[in-house]
């Protein structure tokens, strides 16, 4: 029930001592950038979250994610920057006092305490009267179907169960914005699936922001409305999960978003006749309307361009020139498709192939050894330069 507004937010954590280090062996270990303050774990962070949003922070372990949610949630102090809640600044406001709740990955219940008691605590601090603290807990417990539970401790829970209730002891509080710290990667495959169905659900019956953090893909694509990618600190892409996977903006992002991994190729961007296509292994692929136009207006020169194409957007080849050819390698059998690990020209291409048609029928079988063309449209392929690392097109 309120905006967010990160504005060139930082955070650096002092170095352990004041020894003078080893700037190249500690940027080595962190990845970081390494200043004479110490270590910066989030870079120049800037973002307006509307009501009612659902952000995700998504990145590999030690990106800075995490260490964003903290500062947004207090427990972090800010060093550089400014952070709004409801248009009002909070930097040097106390965790609670910014109606703000937040759940973390591990569920942090009171084990003698029963669901109930553990919902209802928040609430009691607060002083609510007894009446409203037993309709509102009941109310969340019904959202989040875990009525039948309320007089059991959480031992007696599993592990779904318990991320509910701690899920529940944060939205009885009806926060502004509720703050979600990897919450379900102590789940197996199983329930995971089940608790994004049940997150996705639970936004459409409270009027909260949200802001997640995860470094799962999946959970980062089905549950977010834009999502924030970061490497090292840094803000790589703020986009909608389908321009992040249609439009990556660098090779991190494109090779981050997606599974399998977008395969790259060493290749040449050339233009004839004012066409731009892409040649590589002898093939030659024009590119789409859409990507001739963006980057005509960019001013794009014919260059040595890192090639990217998503392995479910690489077909088999029949007879033609357009053909890249290569060696099965590995065969990975998914069920209705196979991913295929390809030796070509000494590169491991990675290629999902169905094994069923809509009919349900076993199309071509594949053999480690098996010699196979494949090729793609020019609408798949993302160009990149070999100097930045940074898409063409934009």
């Amino acid at each position: 029930m309120a905006s967010v507004t990160l504005k060139n937010i930082k955070k650096i954590y002092p170095h352990a001592d004041k020894k003078k280090k080893k700037k190249g062996a500690e940027e080595k270990k962190t990845n970081l950038q390494v200043t004479e303050q110490g270590v910066v774990a989030v870079q120049e962070f800037s973002i307006d979250i509307a009501d009612k949003e659902f952000i995700v922070l998504i990145g590999p372990s030690g990106c800075g994610k995490s260490t964003t949610l903290r500062m947004i949630a207090g427990l972090e102090d800010i060093t550089e920057g400014e952070l709004y809640i409801d248009g009002n600044l909070v930097n040097d406001v106390a965790p609670k006092d910014r109606d703000i709740a937040m759940v973390f990955q591990s569920y942090a219940l009171y084990p003698h305490k029963n669901v109930y008691d553990n919902m209802a605590f928040p609430l009691q601090l607060q002083k609510m009267p007894k009446d409203q603290i037993d309709k509102t807990v009941r109310e969340a417990a019904e959202v989040l179907d875990i009525t039948k539970y309320l007089d059991r401790k959480p031992k007696e829970l599993s592990g779904g169960q318990r991320q509910r209730v701690a899920i529940g002891r944060a939205i009885v509080r009806n926060p502004k914005v509720l703050l979600m710290d990897e919450p379900l990667s102590n789940l197996d495959a199983k329930l995971r699936n089940q608790m994004r169905a049940e997150i996705i659900k639970l936004r459409q019956r409270i009027d909260t922001t949200f802001i997640y953090v995860t470094h799962d893909q999946t959970e980062a694509m089905t549950l977010g409305d834009r999502l924030i990618i970061m490497k090292d600190g840094f803000v790589q892409q703020i986009a909608t999960p389908q321009d992040a996977f249609e439009h990556p903006i660098n090779l991190f992002v494109a090779g981050f978003i997606g599974s399998p991994q977008m395969n790259f190729f060493d290749a040449e961007l050339v233009k004839n006749d004012g066409v731009y296509a892409v040649t590589l292994d002898g093939a030659t692929i024009v590119l789409s309307d859409d990507k001739q136009k963006r980057l005509s207006e960019r001013g794009v020169q014919p260059q040595p361009v890192t090639l990217g194409v998503r392995p479910e957007h690489i077909m088999m080849a029949g007879e033609g020139d357009n053909r890249i050819h290569g060696e099965v390698d590995v065969c990975e059998m998914m069920g209705s498709a196979v991913h295929l690990h390809v030796k070509t020209d000494g590169r491991d291409v990675i290629i999902v192939a169905q094994t069923m048609d809509l009919q349900g029928h076993h199309e071509g079988q594949f053999q480690m050894g098996q010699k196979i063309a494949f090729t793609f449209g020019g609408n798949v392929a993302h160009v990149f330069s070999k100097e930045t690392d940074r898409n063409l097109e934009f």
